[in-house]
């Protein structure tokens, strides 16, 4: 499991000040407000930036640190990536569980065969969508629902599917 979770990226600068707007890439957008400090990914280390404000505009968090006075001090990272540590990341409910433990995972149908490879997950309005490279190359979008995700399993990294009628078509 990845040590540290992403919670966003750098879009593009907010005014002359050092604000930046940020993608966030939870599912909370006011995530931001119980964060005290982000790791902003330089390219060649993570850089501690602490929170100094936050607030809201459409789907992006726009985001003061501490220390980032001027545009010149943070236009350089846009598009680079704001993660947290895992222990600063919010409690899961049942069935929920963090991208980053996802992507990589052995996906298996129900008689114990291997499928494929989880490769990334789609996140839209009404479920997450499994990106599952299948053993023979092809891609295969799995919706992230009970019907079709029938087991999870971070310790042996493997999940089990149930392939409905008209996925494979």
């Amino acid at each position: 499991m990845e040590d540290l979770l992403k919670v966003g990226v750098i879009t593009t600068t907010h005014g002359v000040r050092g604000e930046v707007k940020v993608f966030p890439t939870t599912n909370d957008a006011e995530r931001f407000l119980d964060l005290d400090y982000v790791l902003l990914d330089t390219g060649r280390e993570l850089r501690r930036l602490d929170i100094e404000n936050v607030k809201f505009f459409k789907n992006l968090a726009i985001l003061k640190f501490e220390g980032v006075d001027n545009i010149n001090d943070i236009e350089m990272y846009k598009g680079r990536d704001l993660w947290i540590p895992r222990e600063e990341g919010q409690e899961l409910g049942e069935d929920e569980y963090y991208i980053a433990d996802l992507i990589g995972m052995k996906v298996l149908l129900e008689d114990g065969s291997v499928f494929g490879v989880l490769k990334d997950v789609m996140e839209t309005g009404a479920n997450d969508v499994y990106i599952v490279k299948t053993n023979d190359g092809k891609e295969v979008l799995l919706p992230a629902i009970g019907d079709c995700i029938l087991d999870v399993n971070l310790e042996e990294n493997c999940m089990t599917v149930h392939i409905m009628k008209g996925l494979l078509e």
